[in-house]
């Protein structure tokens, strides 16, 4: 059944992979991500459902052990922050590359290098554009809430077994680590080993008579072949970008001016646009839920409508290049951002929104 609880982001992340039905969490402690291990521990699953749990060696070893997993048609996830992530990115890479579902969590902190603990949201790139090597994407769900921390491990794991390729949580230290209420799903029931075979008849699940071997490999020798592969995959991307796209819109039906922020930051500027409406300022606000697929239709339909546009971001100036290509140029688009894991507030976007577009207080 349901059930309504206070918790942090991350204790929600790891109790909806628990009702979800997940069969392996592999992961390697990291502020600010460390309470869903923590999390799973507490609670135990491999006595209630027979979930693993695992803390690796390290964040190399778990990503491999997600491989390993998902090649198996297992639901699989790990977790980690920014600098986790990155040593990471060779076995992403290697799990795009093999078609496999799986699940990945990157709680945000500041960087570059072990940077800060704070929040940040300097990892966009890394995670749209493909942080590791090889023209491969993730699909990226960017959630501003506790409730969407939540939701999103179900709706992730779906896509990833829908499209088998694996998918991200782009969440920053904000929304990891405040608490808010959150309704968690029912409990699901793990899937059997005959369902698995039904559902993902790829599968390295062993050899029945019936069929051939499966092999899982990234590995291909020839160029004409590889090229097959290569285009396989973008043939995939393309009709994610096509069915996936999702975003949330407040107030845009008659702006003048809009913003576009993710995650935690998409609810700082949602105050920001009620105080400007409160000064009769006509201000809207788009928030991508899906970085990748990104929103680049409905920003240059909204671009044909409004006199300029701010990104704010918590990094020096990333989402803005996939904004400004969505324009095509046609209206201002400028950056507001704080790096170091300082975090405005409603007024300090406001301020910014005024600075570059001082029309709009006339």
């Amino acid at each position: 059944m349901e059930e309504t609880r206070l918790m942090k982001g991350n204790e929600a992340i790891a109790h909806a992979a628990i009702r979800y039905g997940a069969d392996g969490y592999f992961g390697y402690p990291i502020t600010p991500q460390s309470e869903v291990l923590e999390t799973l521990e507490e609670e135990m699953p491999w006595e209630t459902t027979g979930m693993v749990v695992l803390q690796a060696e390290s964040e190399i070893a778990a990503i491999n052990m997600v491989y390993g997993g998902a090649s198996c048609g297992k639901a699989v996830l790990t977790s980690s922050s920014s600098p986790g992530v990155s040593l990471k990115q060779e076995g992403i890479s290697y799990i795009a590359a093999g078609e496999l579902p799986a699940l990945i969590i990157n709680v945000m902190r500041g960087g570059p290098g072990l940077g800060t603990i704070q929040p940040s949201q300097a990892d966009y790139f890394q995670a749209t554009k493909g942080g590791g090597h090889g023209d491969y994407r993730l699909i990226t769900l960017a959630p501003s809430s506790v409730q969407e921390m939540a939701d999103f491990v179900f709706l992730g794991f779906d896509l990833a077994f829908k499209y088998r390729t694996p998918a991200i949580i782009l969440a920053d230290g904000i929304v990891g680590q405040m608490m808010e209420k959150v309704v968690l799903p029912e409990q699901r029931p793990r899937r059997t080993n005959e369902e698995i075979a039904r559902q993902c008849p790829w599968a390295v699940t062993g050899k029945p008579s019936f069929r051939g071997r499966n092999v899982v490999t990234t590995l291909e020798l020839e160029p004409a072949a590889m090229e097959v592969i290569n285009n396989r995959l973008q043939e995939k991307y393309r009709l994610i970008e096509e069915n996936e796209v999702r975003f949330s819109t407040y107030d845009i039906e008659d702006a003048d001016y809009l913003l576009v922020a993710f995650g935690s930051i998409a609810r700082i500027c949602q105050k920001a646009v009620e105080v400007a409406r409160s000064q009769g300022v006509k201000l809207g606000i788009l928030r991508p839920i899906t970085l990748w697929p990104f929103p680049s239709a409905e920003i240059e339909r909204i671009s044909a409508h409004v006199k300029g546009i701010l990104v704010v971001e918590l990094n020096a100036g990333q989402m803005i290049e996939d904004v400004r290509m969505a324009c095509h140029d046609s209206i201002p688009v400028y950056h507001y951002g704080r790096l170091g894991g300082i975090v405005p507030n409603p007024q300090e976007v406001l301020d910014a929104f005024f600075d570059r577009f001082p029309e709009a207080n006339s």
